[in-house]
Parts: C-alpha cells; structure tokens; sequence
C-alpha cells in the first residue's frame, strides 16, 4: 500500500497535489509519503514479532536522503551501509553508531579505520584479507572491530543477474566450503571481535525459497562453528524482498518472509538482523515529469518526458518497468513509447505500452521510484541533478535541492596552461 491516490481528479501525494509541487519545484522531482515510509517501516518489523532477537538496518543505498533517514531513525531503524559517505550520513541522520553495519566488498583502508573510529556497531567481512587488515588498523587504535563475516552460499536468487550476489560466480562473501576455516582464523585476531555471519543473495527477490535454501545452508555453517567452540551470537539475513512494480504483480509479504524465516531459524538462539532497503522505500516515491511533446512514430507515437535516464536509471540499466500515469488522467489510454531528452536510444522508459493519454505540458508520475531512484541519479548531458520532496499529510518540504548545471561548471577549473 502507498499514500499516492486519485483525489478529485489529481493524484496526490498524501492530501498535497502533485500539480502543486511541480509548479513550486518545477520538474522532473521525485515526491516521498512520509505515511508510506512508515506504515512499511511498521509492517516489517511486525513480520518478525514472533523472533524473540532482532536488528534491522535500513539498506542506505536504496535511498541516502537525509530526511528520509532521520525519519527510519525516529522508527528504531539502524542503517546498512557501504561507505564512509553512507555512514556520515546515517550518524547524521541520528542513527546510533552501534545499529550501523558497514557492508561491501571494497571497504577501503580509510574507510575501515573512520569506522572504528566512529564505533559501528559491525563490520561485515567480504575476505580473509579484509578481516586481517582490520584486525590491525583496530589494535592500532586501542580499538576492538566488532565482525560477522559474509559468505557466499552460492544460491541463485533467480532475479536480474546484475543485482544477483550470491552465486560463486559473483564478487559478494567467501565461498562456503572456505567459510568455517576463515571464521577461526580471523576470530584469533587482536582486534577483532568475531560474532556472527553475514549472507545476502540479491535484489528484487519474488520466491522465497533461494532464500530459505539459502538460511538452512547459513544455519548449518553456525552450528558447525559453535560445535567447534567458536561464537556465533549473530546472524545478518540480508535483505533483497521485492516490490511489486506492476500493476497486479503479486510478490511474498514481509508477513510471509517473517514466516519462513521464523521456521528456519527456530532454535538458533541467536539475534537475526535484515537489512531491508526496497521494501521500505520502493512505493514511497514517485518520480513527476512532464511532457514535452507527443511525435508522431512509425509504430506508435513516442511521448517525450523531461525526466531522463541521468534521472532514474533503472529502466536504462535494468530494463526495469516503473508505471507511467498521467497526474490528471482524463480515463482515455493509448499506446506509446515513453521516452526522455538525453541523446542515447538506452534513454527509454517504456516501449509500446498501454498509456494514459498525455499531451505536452501534461503532468505524468513513474510509479514505485522511492528506491534506487534519486541515489542513481547524475548529471550526464550536463543535466541538473534531480531534487527530492518529503510530504507529511498536508504540508511538504524540499529535502534535496536541485543541483544546476551551473553549480557543477563553478565546480571545474582550466588549468592555466590552456589559457
């Protein structure tokens, strides 16, 4: 469920008309429901009541706003994060040193050691070789690196191959069989505090049962380390649980993941941690556009928009699907192809779909663009970066200014010998 309806013609964000941001903001803008944002942050903590030990941190690249942070912080969210850019951001935002987990597989030297110095709450190790870099950057510093190491359970998540991370072909965790003899040797590091494992096997997840095949493999692996004396206090799930983008895609609940993950996992005496990102900020954004002109096709007309793929990449990187609605729809529809301004056939959003029937200057929305949206976004073709809107009911704020291009051309210099 989002907050984003039909009221009196217009769809709105919550009780505020998406017409009326765009005339103060100008377009393209993605609009956020801070009501959306927290019923989802809700519905998926209540999915695993039945779990007597929980930690769930906000996947951070999913969406970094500050706003949209502080809001999660204000539910008792920790964050997920996987740079030092992202962890300034989630302390920023109020999120506790301690409920920060710094994932990724390319954690550099600088990074490992501004977190130890901050205190994240975990370091999850991607290798051997980073967990021994760690080891000595934290005894460096007086410091003890609280761990869970990350392994790669070699399951396919039968999602897109390029947010698939945990197969043995793809670059995320140790391999499985090397798992158990890593964890020993990293656990007798000064410096490290090992304490528990780590896995996560993609994006976008609709079946549940790579994940759960995924667990009981993860479930086995703790229970060999402690047979052999070792602790395993934690265990990091991940996240991944998909969103449905079209209209009548049924895809599992959080209700149904907490389920299976409550069977799985009886019995383990352990904290269970998620890192949830999409299924959190998925439906609580939309992406407004509006129309520059409708031209004549070969086929079908095509519908040019002023969002482009510098502003939500997805489509281009994905061949992802967003919902594209006209903000005053008038009930007629035709078929079109939905494209934006920059200068590559990639930038397209849609081919030979079933539309609202828009014209130029007409206000449009692409539907389920609160995650992997804004934080994608650039400035290729020297456009502006996309700014960002929270609303609350009836009221609205800007909460991520649009960066123009003249911003970024004060920011780049001629050196003085091409004068």
């Amino acid at each position: 469920m989002n907050h984003f309806e039909l009221i009196d013609g217009e769809l709105h964000a919550e009780q505020v008309a998406l017409g009326a941001i765009a005339r103060e903001v100008g377009t393209p803008v993605y609009v956020y429901s801070r009501a959306t944002f927290e019923r989802h942050a809700r519905v998926f903590r209540e999915a695993f009541a039945a779990l007597p030990k929980v930690h769930i941190a906000f996947a951070v690249k999913s969406n970094p706003n500050l706003a949209v942070l502080r809001l999660l912080a204000k539910q008792g969210y920790g964050a997920d994060v996987v740079s030092e850019g992202e962890m300034n951001r989630a302390l920023a935002a109020g999120m506790p040193a301690a409920d920060i987990v710094f994932s990724g597989v390319g954690k550099t030297r600088d990074e490992l050691t501004a977190a130890v110095r901050a205190g994240i709450g975990q370091f999850n190790l991607e290798s051997e070789e980073e967990g021994e870099e760690l080891a000595a950057i934290a005894a460096s510093l007086g410091k003890t690196a609280t761990c869970a190491l990350r392994v790669n359970p070699d399951v396919d998540a039968r999602t897109h191959a390029k947010i698939s991370t945990g197969k043995a072909e793809n670059k995320f965790g140790v391999a499985y069989d090397r798992a158990a003899g890593i964890y020993a040797r990293l656990s007798a590091l000064p410096g490290l505090a090992m304490r528990g494992l780590a896995v996560h096997i993609g994006s976008q997840i609709s079946d549940l049962e790579p994940s759960r095949q995924a667990f009981l493999k993860m479930g086995a692996l703790m229970n060999a380390l402690r047979v052999e004396g070792y602790a395993v206090t934690h265990m990091d799930l991940g996240g991944g649980l998909g969103v449905p983008y079209k209209p009548g895609e049924q895809l599992p609940t959080p209700a149904e993941y907490g389920a299976m993950v409550a069977e799985v996992t009886q019995g383990w005496n352990a904290t269970i941690m998620f890192e949830p990102g999409r299924v959190i900020s998925g439906n609580a954004g939309v992406l407004v556009t509006e129309v520059i002109r409708v031209k004549q096709g070969t086929s079908a007309p095509w519908v040019v928009v002023d969002a482009a793929m510098n502003d939500l990449a997805r489509p281009a990187m994905y061949d992802a699907w967003h919902d594209f609605a006209a903000v005053r729809p008038t009930g007629e529809t035709m078929v079109a192809n939905v494209v934006g301004p920059i200068c590559e056939s990639s930038d397209t959003f849609a081919k030979n779909r079933e539309i609202d029937v828009v014209k130029a200057g007409d206000l449009a929305v692409f539907g389920t663009a609160g995650a992997y949206g804004a934080t994608m976004a650039n400035t290729y073709n020297s456009r502006a970066l996309v700014p960002e809107v929270m609303v609350d009911g009836d009221k609205w704020a800007l909460v991520a200014n649009r960066i123009e291009p003249a911003t970024i051309l004060a920011a780049e210099q001629v050196p003085d010998w091409l004068v």
